[in-house]
């Protein structure tokens, strides 16, 4: 799965390039598109497809539980089970096991910001996962049974359901960890790296695609010598592509520090993940410090509650719910070629949402999605002509 650097700009880690899957060509720096349970909630593949999204991304703690890896497989794997035949990624249940552990404990997840600040949030409830050096026991959203995860159990899931790029299990650890935890979850981390690699080998035959890639993730939270040690760890083990995890700190500066440390200890030839990062800002910042693809459901559960992406509003959403929209004639953006804009206003949307109509998650879906398309299609522009990207530029 070769990955091939078109340009660089010079002054900076950003490039813009170019990764070939045995299902599709990914141009990057690339929005992937979160599908956890194999689909893009409220829209189907043909809207994907028809707004110019490339790559989606699935979880295979979610898949596992329902329908189970073993009938994705037997259906075609992820590519002929949900008619998506472009590229896809699978994460490998490791978030899941801070979400419904340390995360709860911490109050700290996606819902509940990763970016906390120094104030430690109240609990959110009880721990469901027990952390074993050999794997992960997790009790189940769907009945509450436990189920153990395993770097070779996980890595066994993953190559049924067949997505292109896959994730080994790893512990990701909470902005609230001290030092000496989040460098024993490193480690135990880098253990099941190697671990994961070996059922990788073992495993070449067990489902839909030969052409699989295993990428190695970085860990190490918001400490420099443990994110360049993990780094150095990681890239040292061969992986032909890197994700970048777990606590990247208590605010948005310590995430851009967490990659400023972290990227120039990767192989610059390979393609460069950050997990679960996906705001306008946040891409901006990660590509100019040399990060390729990006995925977070942010931009598609704003959709969901009413805040749709555009440049023309303060902090680039615009709450369609507002009684202001009640005659508002104009698209939700001027300039924006998804369907949603082009057939429909402000007030229409509105009403829709006022009034509880299911077309509605569709079609706000559609625009921020398209909006993340669009706003990458920009940043390669801007890269290929050698310049950084800009946000008051994008906003123009």
């Amino acid at each position: 799965m070769p990955f091939h650097i078109v340009r660089e700009v010079p002054g900076s880690e950003a490039r813009l390039g170019r990764l070939s899957t045995a299902h599709g060509v990914v141009e990057t720096p690339a929005f992937v598109a979160v599908a956890t349970r194999g689909a893009v909630r409220a829209v189907s593949v043909d809207d994907l497809r028809s707004i110019g999204v490339q790559i989606l991304i699935a979880n295979t703690y979610h898949l596992g539980l329902r329908p189970g890896a073993q009938t994705v497989a037997e259906l075609g794997g992820l590519h002929g089970f949900t008619g998506w035949h472009g590229p896809w990624m699978t994460d490998s249940g490791g978030f899941q096991v801070f979400s419904l552990g340390a995360g709860k404990l911490h109050g700290v997840g996606k819902i509940a910001s990763i970016f906390p600040g120094e104030t430690r949030p109240n609990p959110s409830g009880a721990s469901l996962v027990e952390l074993t050096e050999e794997g992960a026991w997790i009790r189940s959203i769907l009945d509450g049974r436990k189920i153990f995860f395993s770097p070779e159990e996980v890595i066994r899931m993953e190559r049924l359901l067949g997505a292109d790029v896959i994730l080994p299990l790893d512990e990701c650890t909470s902005p609230f960890h001290d030092e000496a935890y989040t460098r024993s979850a490193m480690e135990r981390t880098h253990r099941w790296a190697e671990r994961a690699l070996r059922a990788f080998e073992e495993t070449e035959e067990l489902g839909p695609n030969p052409e699989q890639e295993l990428w190695g993730i970085v860990q190490g939270g918001a400490y420099e010598g443990l994110r360049r040690a993990s780094a150095r760890t990681i890239a040292g083990l061969g992986f032909p592509g890197f994700a970048i995890g777990g606590s990247l700190g208590k605010s948005k500066e310590d995430m851009y520090r967490v990659l400023e440390w972290t990227v120039p200890e990767l192989p610059e030839e390979k393609p460069r993940h950050l997990l679960g990062i996906g705001t306008l800002e946040d891409i901006v910042e990660a590509v100019k410090r040399g990060v390729d693809l990006f995925d977070c459901a942010a931009p598609t559960r704003l959709a969901r509650n009413g805040a749709l992406l555009t440049f023309s509003a303060p902090g680039f959403k615009l709450n369609i719910d507002n009684a202001r929209f009640r005659r508002d004639a104009r698209p939700v953006e001027e300039n924006c070629d998804c369907p949603t804009c082009q057939q429909y206003s402000r007030a229409f949307l509105h009403h829709l949402l006022r009034a509880g109509e299911l077309s509605y998650y569709r079609l706000a879906t559609i625009h921020n999605l398209r909006f993340m398309v669009r706003f990458t299609e920009w940043i390669r522009k801007e890269l290929a002509q050698g310049r950084l990207p800009a946000l008051a530029e994008a906003e123009r």
